[in-house]
């Protein structure tokens, strides 16, 4: 079973759309949404859900009221200042403030009433959902949790067992931006990344960042360079960068308003009737679709005005 998972080092260069476009294309393959923190691939599959999971990861303090005591320990203990003190109008007691407590059970610790339960922390949601390029596998980090690099570990798990259980030979993952947690679990067990960048000093720079992390993990990377027609010098730069790195190029997206048209109708650039912008994205797509997996073969492309 191949496994690709398309990055970029950092947000906005058009990942989302090209992998979109790759599920369209790829016709036999599981999705899966590995950005937790902020999916979006959703917005174009527009999946129906058939299975919704509760992601729980770590613990949080709960105070029992009919137990408390009211010593005010735990306010003298708790470090975050996660514990509230009643006031006088408010007769609800002590209690926790979840956005605040940590987990570190110091006040669960030392309450000499036992009044302090720690419960297992409800995250997010996780799904498995049915789109019209197959089935796929997202999730949703509520706001401002952590432990997303857990939930890729289950959503890329989830994907694999039911890709093998379906016969289905390729899992086409959509990656978060940057280089952090949830990057490096998702390219835990790739077979290819698929970086997407763009021909400014800010893309080359975070192209360099999360092509270093794939060359750690040994993960082959491929290039593919959006909107090229930009700054045709630094699309060069870049693909002399390739080169010298030996990582593949596999082409040179043209700055297209299709990708725009096509967002507002919640559709696939390929979906639509063809442009420049989606006849490259195919040809990228047969290109990637045909490289060897554990393999990288560079090629240098030189770069010409868009139609």
């Amino acid at each position: 079973m191949r496994e690709i998972v398309v990055i970029s080092g950092k947000g906005g260069t058009g990942k989302t759309s090209i992998t979109a476009a790759f599920a369209h294309l790829a016709q036999n393959a599981m999705l899966c949404d590995l950005d937790v923190d902020a999916p979006d691939l959703h917005l174009l599959l527009r999946p129906e859900h058939l299975e919704e999971h509760e992601f729980h990861s770590g613990f949080e303090a709960v105070i029992d009221q009919e137990t408390c005591v009211a010593c005010s320990m735990c306010v003298d203990l708790c470090r975050y200042g996660a514990v509230r003190k009643p006031s006088w109008d408010d007769f609800a007691g002590y209690s926790v403030d979840p956005l605040r407590c940590e987990g570190c059970k110091v006040c669960v610790q030392f309450c000499p009433a036992g009044a302090i339960g720690f419960t297992e922390k409800h995250c997010g949601q996780w799904y498995a959902s049915s789109t019209r390029f197959g089935p796929m596998i997202h999730a949703q980090l509520f706001p401002g949790e952590e432990n997303s690099g857990r939930l890729v570990a289950l959503l890329k798990k989830e994907a694999r067992t039911r890709a093998k259980a379906q016969g289905l030979p390729l899992i086409l993952c959509d990656g978060a931006p940057g280089i952090g947690c949830p990057v490096i679990s998702s390219l835990s067990g790739a077979s290819q990344a698929a970086i997407v960048t763009e021909p400014t000093p800010s893309g080359r720079h975070d192209l360099e960042r999360v092509a270093d992390l794939c060359r750690h993990f040994r993960i082959p990377v491929a290039v593919i360079i959006n909107k090229f027609d930009l700054n045709l010098q630094n699309s060069a730069d870049i693909q002399r960068y390739c080169l010298d790195q030996g990582h593949t190029v596999l082409g040179l997206l043209p700055h297209d308003e299709v990708v725009v048209r096509a967002m507002v109708q919640a559709k696939c650039v390929t979906e639509l009737p063809d442009t420049p912008f989606s006849q490259a994205l195919c040809l990228i797509w047969e290109q990637l679709a045909s490289l060897e997996p554990r393999a990288a073969r560079p090629a240098l492309f030189q770069p010409t005005p868009s139609a």
